[in-house]
């Protein structure tokens, strides 16, 4: 087979997020150390088939001579940018999990100052724009619905844990 620019982007993609999976395992057991709890853990698998899944539909469904609009390419590479903000604003406590440690105050910094979920709504841009890009509107449409019903039921359970500690005292402010 031959690699066009969706397969080498998907390729490159899945290659951050594994780096990504990489780090957020090394906190994630820096967490539990300490005592942290994972909430939600059921619906985790159905996250990682959802985001396996797109990148190999952008892979083998895309038309390797298929050019892509390098603006909208252009964007997804700029929220980039964006998801190392996020990444950088949680440091120690970012993961691909819900997990909470009680003693550790709410991050109040970075995209976190003007959003509860930042990085739920960079990927429900991202899962989309990135089939949109190569013309994919199928792809973008599937997996763009399949990933807010996932997050709608993420953040449910993540506000459910975290609306006992959202008292001014333990909250982050810097």
């Amino acid at each position: 087979m031959e690699l066009g620019w969706a397969q080498w982007t998907a390729l490159v993609v899945a290659g951050l997020r594994l780096a990504e999976l990489v780090y957020a395992r090394r906190n994630l057991a820096r967490l539990i150390a300490r005592g942290g709890q994972e909430h939600g853990a059921g619906h985790y698998p159905l996250f990682v088939l959802l985001h396996g899944s797109w990148l190999l539909a952008l892979f083998f469904l895309v038309h390797e001579a298929k050019a892509p609009s390098l603006s909208l390419l252009a964007v997804f590479a700029a929220l980039q940018v964006v998801r190392v903000w996020i990444i950088a604003s949680l440091g120690p406590y970012w993961t691909t999990r819900i997990v909470t440690v009680q003693e550790a105050p709410l991050v109040r910094r970075g995209p976190y100052r003007f959003l509860r979920h930042p990085n739920y709504l960079l990927v429900a841009v991202e899962i989309p724009l990135l089939p949109f890009a190569f013309g994919a509107w199928d792809i973008a449409v599937l997996f763009g619905a399949a990933n807010l019903a996932l997050l709608a039921y993420r953040i449910h359970v993540e506000e459910a844990v975290l609306e006992p500690r959202r008292k001014p005292e333990l909250s982050d402010h810097t």
